[in-house]
C-alpha cells in the first residue's frame, strides 16, 4: 500500500500541475461583456473623465447620466466630486472642471447646448474704377499678378472668397445667475475644530448644491475645492482651515458676492481658556 502510495501522489501532483497550467497560461479565461462597473478604481476615474469631456464638448446629459450608470456607483455625483478634488490635487485643472461641472449639471438637471458656427456671406471684391492716383499705386506690382492665369473673360468681380468661421472656445456649463452671500456667521465653538471656515451653498430653490467650485486665497497662496464631499455634512456643504492671524477671500467659482477679509477670531471657552474660532458662510443663487 505505501507503494501504491508514492506511485498516486506524484502522479495527483503532477496532474495538478498540467491543469492549473493549461487553464492560467495556456487557455486563459478571458473577460467578455464586462460592464464598466467591474473595471478597478483607477480605470474608473478615467472613464468619468472621458464621459465628463464628452458632456463639455456636446452637452448631451442624458447620454452622460446613461454611461455613468454604468460604473455602478452608490452616487454619481459623490463620486465625481470625489475624483474632481483628486485631479485638483494632481494639478489636473482643466479635467476637475469637467468632471466638477458635470456633477453640478446632475445636481440641477440642466443640459448645456453647445454653440452652432454659421456660414458668413461670401465677400466680393469692389467693382468701382480707381481714381488717377490709385492709379499709379496700383501700377506697381501686386497680389492680383498672381492671377495671370485667368482667362481675359473673367474679372475680379467674379472673385468670390469664402469666409471660414473660426473655431470658438466650448463653453462650460454654468448656472444661470450667480450666487449671493446671504449670510457671514462667526463662530466660537469649542467643540468645532480650531478655524475651522463651513461654506454652504444653495441653488435658487435653497437646496444643497453639490459640485459647486470654490475659491480660497490668501495673501501668497490659493486653493480649490468642492462641495459634496462630506455627505454626511450635506451635499452643498464644504470646510476649509484657516490659520490664525492670516486674512482669507472666498469666492465660488460660477461667479458669487466676495467675502472678504476673514480673520479668523479669537475666542475664550467657558472654563477661560482661548481658542480660535471660524466662520460659516451661506452661498445661494437668486
Amino acid at each position: 500500500m505505501r507503494h501504491v502510495a508514492w506511485i498516486v501522489l506524484p502522479a495527483l501532483l503532477i496532474g495538478l500541475g498540467i491543469g492549473l497550467a493549461l487553464a492560467w497560461v495556456v487557455f486563459p479565461l478571458g473577460a467578455v461583456n464586462s460592464s464598466p462597473g467591474a473595471l478597478r478604481a483607477d480605470f474608473k476615474d478615467q472613464y468619468r473623465s472621458a464621459i465628463a469631456a464628452a458632456f463639455a464638448s456636446n452637452g448631451n446629459l442624458e447620454r452622460a447620466r446613461a454611461r455613468l450608470e454604468l460604473l455602478g456607483d452608490t452616487d454619481a455625483i459623490v463620486a465625481l466630486n470625489a475624483q474632481a478634488q483628486r485631479m485638483l490635487a494632481d494639478n489636473k485643472t482643466e479635467q476637475a472642471s469637467d468632471a466638477a461641472a458635470l456633477a453640478s449639471a446632475l445636481a440641477q438637471g440642466n443640459a448645456y447646448v453647445a454653440p452652432v458656427l454659421t456660414t458668413s456671406t461670401p465677400y466680393s471684391y469692389p467693382t468701382t474704377q480707381p481714381t488717377a492716383a490709385e492709379d499709379d499705386a496700383l501700377s506697381a506690382p501686386t497680389v492680383f499678378d498672381d492671377f495671370a492665369s485667368l482667362t481675359s473673360e473673367t474679372s475680379l468681380t467674379q472673385i468670390v472668397v469664402e469666409a471660414t468661421a473660426r473655431p470658438t472656445q466650448t463653453r462650460m456649463p454654468t448656472q444661470s445667475a450667480p450666487f449671493a452671500l446671504i449670510g457671514q456667521e462667526s463662530l466660537c465653538d469649542a467643540n468645532l475644530p480650531d478655524g475651522l471656515l463651513q461654506i454652504l451653498v444653495l441653488n435658487a430653490n435653497r437646496k444643497q448644491l453639490p459640485g459647486a467650485e470654490v475659491h480660497i486665497a490668501w495673501a501668497g497662496g490659493k486653493e480649490s475645492f468642492f462641495t459634496g464631499l462630506k455627505p454626511e455634512l450635506g451635499n452643498g456643504y464644504a470646510d476649509f482651515i484657516m490659520t490664525p492671524d492670516v486674512s482669507y477671500t472666498v469666492q465660488l467659482a460660477l461667479g458669487s458676492d466676495v467675502a472678504a477679509a476673514l480673520l479668523a477670531p479669537s475666542c475664550k471657552a467657558s472654563n477661560g481658556a482661548l481658542f480660535t474660532g471660524g466662520f460659516k458662510l451661506t452661498f445661494q443663487q437668486p
